[in-house]
């Protein structure tokens, strides 16, 4: 890769997180951390706007972008397979949104660019999540967007039923099977809940449905909790 293309990219990096470290730039580059480091301090005497030190993170000052890239025929199809795929596996809502978004990105591509990727023979068969997995779904990925706390009627792996009470942190996706992180107040601790388990999902009414991040309960905390510093290990949760 030329250094100026290097550059650009530290520049797409840096600006796609909220802090990103030399450890991930150089792993991404494949260059050294030393190399990252005499990169970044050009770019900043360059006058681009990156803040943070070795050692900590680096993230772009407020007000700093770049001019809209063109897509490459490869990453044009990329996206066309990619939202393919996620469609038949979202809540209704977030499939419109990605079809919406698709359509927009397409149309301002190049003819030839569009044609590639519209031609893209990978394909998701129209089966995909149970309808009322995908109400459910729907419900507790906005749930999460609003901080808004959920009462679960629950079966447990051996059938057993219970109610919960939890704060609902991230939706993860295993493949068939979606699962909610979650705070649980019952038993005060993260525990991640198979949605084909849930017989009923319902927002908690009141001043009180609504909940704030709190230290040690956050999406962050449990993702310390389980995903190691150097993400060479499998991420394991616990299933109730």
């Amino acid at each position: 890769m030329r250094r100026a293309d290097r550059l650009f990219q530290i520049v797409q990096l840096i600006r796609g997180r909220r802090l990103t470290t030399a450890a991930f730039l150089a792993q991404r580059l494949e260059v050294s951390e030393r190399t990252v480091y005499r990169d970044v301090a050009d770019l900043q005497h360059q006058g681009v706007p990156i803040e943070g030190e070795a050692g900590v993170g680096y993230r772009l000052g407020a007000g700093f972008d770049l001019p809209p890239l063109m897509f490459t025929h490869d990453e044009a199809r990329a996206l066309v397979a990619s939202v393919r795929m996620a469609q038949v596996w979202q809540d209704p809502a977030l499939a419109r949104a990605s079809q919406a978004g698709l359509c927009k990105i397409l149309s301002v591509l190049p003819a030839t660019a569009r044609a590639a990727a519209q031609s893209m023979a990978v394909y998701a068969p129209p089966f995909g999540l149970e309808p009322a997995v995908q109400a459910t779904l729907q419900t507790l990925r906005e749930a999460v967007q609003t901080h808004h706390k959920l009462r679960l009627q629950y079966s447990d792996a051996q059938g057993q039923p219970s109610e919960r009470t939890v704060r609902p942190l991230g939706c993860f996706y295993w493949g068939k099977v979606w699962t909610l992180v979650a705070w649980c107040e019952t038993r005060q601790a993260f525990r991640s809940f198979r949605m084909d388990r849930m017989a009923q999902v319902q927002l908690v009414d009141g001043a009180g449905g609504v909940f704030r991040d709190e230290p040690g309960k956050t999406l962050a905390d449990f993702l310390r909790n389980v995903l190691p510093a150097d993400c060479q290990t499998p991420l394991t949760l616990y299933f109730e």
